[in-house]
């Protein structure tokens, strides 16, 4: 089972969860400031990191994760959350997370986003009506949506907008198809797009790619 470091400094929550994971087997270390967190995944090197967003005293979750990614790269940072604004987490994800988890979010819930972060995805887990999508009220919330891609997962939304399937991503982008479907779940999960066909309408209509992926033209530009 993946080890796992929960960062909380409410210790019932942190407790409970524990509990909870441990329960199924998982190996789980406790901490309850971010400097104890830092210094778990450090000596434990795990799977995952979960982490709150908010620590007493105003101290933010996510000034940890450059610290976090520097003692134990390979960890996947999970952002446990009450807040599930749009703006919360495109800072989330900005700062390097995978993760995204509300705290009204199920047990269940978050053991199946571990299981799909450690498998490579990006994962944002809110409660309904609290969607990254619904909030685009503005052009420049869509900007800044399109600045949490990577440069591949640009890269795989320019290739959907000239129509290209993932066999022709292969090809294009000289990668896997599992590396191409990861970085479609991840871009598809950052612009809250429920399908391929969404995420290109989406890209079309705020303007996010430039002439040439709107004219179709990308085909064998990334080889």
């Amino acid at each position: 089972m993946t080890e796992v470091v929960i960062g909380d400094d409410h210790a019932i929550f942190l407790d409970a969860l524990s509990t909870a994971l441990s329960r199924d087997g998982w190996t789980v270390t406790k901490a309850a400031t971010i400097e104890d967190t830092v210094a778990a995944v450090s000596a434990r090197q795990p799977g995952v990191c979960l982490i709150d967003r908010h620590f007493a005293a105003g101290r933010d979750g996510l000034g940890a994760l450059r610290d976090l990614s520097a003692v134990s790269p390979l960890t996947k940072v999970l952002i446990l959350s009450a807040d599930g604004d749009s703006d919360s987490i495109m800072q989330a994800m900005r700062a390097g997370a995978v993760g995204y988890v509300h705290k009204t979010r199920s047990v269940t819930v978050l053991k199946r986003t571990i299981d799909r972060v450690m498998g490579g995805d990006v994962v944002v887990e809110v409660p309904a009506g609290q969607a990254i999508r619904p909030q685009l009220a503005y052009q420049r919330d869509a900007m800044r949506l399109a600045e949490t891609l990577t440069t591949r997962e640009r890269q795989c939304l320019e290739l959907l907008v000239a129509g290209q399937d993932t066999a022709a991503m292969v090809s294009s982008l000289g990668v896997s198809a599992a590396t191409v479907r990861t970085h479609i779940q991840a871009l598809l999960t950052k612009l809250g797009a429920h399908s391929r066909l969404e995420a290109a309408a989406f890209a079309v209509r705020h303007g996010l790619l430039d002439e040439r992926a709107r004219r179709g033209d990308l085909a064998g530009s990334y080889r």
